[in-house]
């Protein structure tokens, strides 16, 4: 049976770990509000630049202009960027993500090369542990994020692709829903397929409902319009697919933090009932002494 000196020393214990979590909580909840405010603010853009491309790339098929971003071809060897947290105690943020990529491997071992690189602590020691083939690690990346660094690494990944080192690059991320809510994702990035040759058309609006697409005169070309628009649209990708990650993870966090504290005050509440009936066994135990010692002199 604990002593009274120990049910103490850890309610004052789990009081100290109460205050840490609910700071982190605060904190969490700051950088998500942040994070979110760039997610609403990068999402507009991102849709009218798919569209247009969409449009572009329809009509650049009829006149046989094809871009090597657009283009698919056999799948041999792939590359998976894993976007991951640097630390923990974001619930299952990270393992949900790890254990989406883990899943693509195993499905795909056919083929002849999968290799990774990693956005985030937490998922290069994972897969660094077991002996993954890691291309590179993007370390500090959320440290710095805006779109420039979002667009280094997808220069990088593109000219990996264009040089055919690999076939298809895929990102596994969690998108943000809500504060409370996240979905693991694994998006193709490259090559562009929704947009390419055999995707479908963009659905024509009704009648009566919006103007109908016309085409317009490209200067210089269609072709030097899509060599900046493509390009441009896979950094877009990257960078929200990193947005997306970076309010995840503050999402989880703040909600796990918020479950922490309340298990930490039902702890506390628990043990201070205990600590009181334990007080109240002793205080009648050194009664019921006294009383016999009483006696025992009579």
């Amino acid at each position: 049976m604990a002593s009274l000196r120990d049910i103490r020393k850890r309610i004052r214990t789990v009081k100290n770990t109460r205050q840490i979590t609910k700071a982190m909580k605060m904190v969490a909840a700051a950088k998500l509000r942040k994070a979110q405010d760039a997610i609403i603010a990068a999402r507009p853009y991102a849709q009218m630049l798919d569209q247009i491309i969409a449009d572009l790339a329809a009509r650049s098929a009829e006149e046989e202009v094809a871009h090597p971003l657009l283009t698919a071809r056999p799948i041999r060897r792939a590359e998976v960027v894993v976007l991951t947290s640097d630390r923990g105690l974001a619930g299952g943020f990270n393992s949900n993500v790890i254990r989406r990529a883990s899943r693509y491997i195993y499905e795909n071992s056919s083929l002849e090369r999968i290799q990774l690189s990693t956005v985030g602590r937490k998922g290069h020691d994972f897969f660094r542990q077991r002996g993954q083939n890691i291309r590179k690690d993007f370390g500090g990346l959320y440290q710095r994020l805006n779109y420039l660094a979002a667009r280094e690494v997808a220069e990088e990944l593109t000219a990996s692709f264009t040089n055919g080192e690999v076939d298809a690059v895929y990102v596994v991320y969690n998108e943000f829903l809500s504060a409370i809510s996240q979905q693991v994702n694994l998006t193709q990035i490259l090559p562009l397929q929704t947009f390419g040759p055999g995707a479908a058309a963009p659905a024509a609006p009704k009648a009566g409902t919006g103007p109908t697409l016309v085409d317009f005169k490209y200067e210089p070309g269609r072709r030097e319009v899509l060599d900046r628009l493509v390009p441009q649209a896979v950094s877009i990708k990257l960078y929200r697919a990193l947005l997306e990650s970076q309010a995840s993870e503050h999402g989880a966090r703040m909600s796990a933090m918020e479950n922490a504290t309340s298990n930490a005050t039902d702890m506390i509440a628990s043990l201070s009932l205990h600590y009181n009936r334990t007080r109240q066994a002793v205080i009648t135990k050194e009664l019921m002494e006294i009383v016999s010692g009483a006696e025992a002199l009579k």
